[in-house]
């Protein structure tokens, strides 16, 4: 058991959360139409909404690590589907990262969206 405790200890700390790192004013994302192959990089400020064809994405918060640690950057995101003559319907909602886009991706058949980094 003594071996264990010392293997615990010397582990590698986790990421930081969100909470701990750094706000930052806007993010870089981009966008993909899975069918028209059709890519945009565009630039959102926090509490900003764009349309990008039938989507509506709207940047909450943009966070990165302190320039000491392990670069990485995560944005909170939420994500509207609005087709022609339905409901709007929320595809995603949460933190995306940067460095692991597979982590919390958005589950779209037709478009991707992901973050590129935050910026000042």
């Amino acid at each position: 058991m003594g071996a264990a405790a010392l293997l615990a200890s010397a582990a590698v700390p986790a990421a930081p959360v969100p909470s701990q790192m750094i706000e930052r004013p806007a993010a870089k994302l981009q966008w993909l139409d899975k069918v028209t192959a059709r890519t945009s990089t565009f630039t959102m400020k926090v509490g900003e909404t764009k349309a990008m064809s039938s989507l509506r994405i709207t940047l909450r918060a943009c966070r990165e690590n302190p320039p000491i640690e392990t670069p990485e950057s995560a944005a909170f995101l939420e994500v509207t589907e609005i087709k022609p003559g339905e409901q709007a319907e929320a595809v995603f909602s949460g933190w995306m990262f940067a460095s692991s886009p597979a982590l919390s991706a958005m589950e779209n058949p037709i478009y991707d969206v992901w973050v590129l980094g935050c910026e000042q």
